[in-house]
């Protein structure tokens, strides 16, 4: 039996989209540079500064993804009546914070 979760999409707001562009752009942005400053070869610690980050802009860019799922996707699976959305976000949660 295929995955049920294989072929979903998501209809973003605009909004949403650019929002969630605008932070990815900025990450790219960061590695760019991170590769840059390897490239001239930085010192260790600043190169670790910079990829702390932008693993934090990988954190604020999961965390409006998520905030956005669960605003919608989530809350209009519970109010359709398919409880087994819940789970899912419990096992993706579970998967979030290892």
């Amino acid at each position: 039996m295929p995955c049920k979760h294989c072929h979903e999409t998501k209809q973003r707001t605009p909004q949403e989209y650019d929002k969630l562009i605008h932070r990815l752009n900025r990450i790219e942005g960061q590695i760019r540079g991170i590769r840059g400053m390897l490239e001239k070869d930085a010192y260790c610690i600043d190169i670790l500064m910079q990829v702390s980050a932008a693993n934090a802009a990988l954190n604020a860019f999961s965390k409006e993804l998520l905030g956005n799922h669960i605003r919608t996707c989530v809350k209009e699976d519970i109010l359709a009546g398919q409880e087994d959305t819940v789970e899912e976000l419990v096992a993706t949660l579970q998967k979030l914070m290892k």
